[in-house]
C-alpha cells in the first residue's frame, strides 16, 4: 500500500490585485484551515489591500470586463458563494495566520494603511514568510502556493 500523503501546512503568497483571485486564496485557505491544516496567508503588492481597511478588497479590479469587486462578489453570493468579507471573517476565526509583506506595503504606497479590524497581520517580509512556512528545515509536507 503506497504510503498516505498529507499536507502537515498551507502557505499562500497572495501577490493577484484581481478580486477573483484573492477571493479563491480565501476559500482554498479556510477550506484547508476547516480540515485542520494550519495556514497562512501572506499578501503582497496588488493584494494587499484585500486586508486592509482603507483601501479595502472592493478597490480590487476583477478579471471580468466591465465590473467591479462589489458586483462579482454580490453576484457569488447571489449564486450560494460565500462573499468576501464572509471568508476573510471565517479565515481569522479559523486562526489562518495573516503576513503582509513590508515591501509589497511601500511598493503599492500603501505603508501608513491600517489592517482591517478583527485581523491580526504581522508585518513581515519574505524570509519570516520563508521561516514559517518551513523553508529552512527538511521537507515536512508543507505547501506553497503563489496566487
Amino acid at each position: 500500500m503506497a504510503d498516505k500523503l498529507t499536507m502537515k501546512k498551507l502557505s499562500l503568497v497572495v501577490a493577484s490585485p484581481y478580486f477573483e483571485k484573492v477571493h479563491y486564496a480565501f476559500v482554498m485557505a479556510t477550506g484547508a484551515a476547516a480540515i485542520g491544516v494550519p495556514v497562512t496567508m501572506f499578501f503582497t503588492m496588488g493584494a494587499c489591500p484585500a486586508i486592509l481597511k482603507n483601501p479595502d478588497w472592493r478597490t480590487l479590479p476583477s478579471e471580468k470586463p466591465d465590473t467591479t469587486a462589489t458586483a462579482r462578489d454580490q453576484a457569488f453570493t447571489a449564486n450560494g458563494v460565500a462573499g468576501m468579507d464572509e471568508l476573510i471573517d471565517s479565515a481569522a476565526e479559523l486562526g489562518i495566520v495573516f503576513m503582509i509583506c513590508e515591501m509589497g506595503l511601500r511598493a503599492e504606497a500603501l505603508e501608513d494603511a491600517p489592517l482591517r479590524s478583527g485581523l491580526k497581520a504581522e508585518h513581515t517580509g519574505v524570509v519570516t514568510f520563508f521561516h514559517d512556512a518551513g523553508l529552512t528545515g527538511p521537507a515536512d509536507g508543507s505547501h506553497i502556493i503563489y496566487i
